[in-house]
């Protein structure tokens, strides 16, 4: 009779099984099948993030979809980053501005792409 080694989590219960390589070998498209289930359990549970869910102002909504920082936005519109913070941080942005962000994001990410 085989002896099987365990390794105990932190908490002390057995997390993980070392099996000789004849049982492995004996189980491994068992095995196979059960790490192919976790997988897609796993990518069920996964929620791309959008920042449109946790963000309402336009100008950051943009920004962050450009993935360019707040320094280097207030640079291609030649104001402050605290500026930028600040439009950020309005309930409401004049379409004017937003427009104009939108053009600056589109032209550097042509540039930079």
């Amino acid at each position: 009779m085989t002896t099987l080694q365990t390794i105990n989590a932190a908490n002390g219960k057995p997390e993980y099984v070392l099996l000789p390589m004849p049982v492995y070998l004996a189980l491994h498209k068992v095995i196979d099948r059960e790490l192919q289930k976790m997988k897609l359990q796993e990518a069920d549970d996964y929620m791309p993030y959008d920042p449109s869910d946790y963000v309402d102002n336009p100008v950051a909504l943009a920004r962050l979809r450009a993935h360019v920082r707040q320094e280097d936005l207030a640079r291609l519109l030649g104001v402050t980053q605290a500026y930028i913070s600040k439009v950020e941080h309005q309930e409401k942005v004049s379409p004017k501005l937003v427009a104009r962000v939108k053009e600056v994001l589109k032209a550097y990410s042509k540039k930079a792409g």
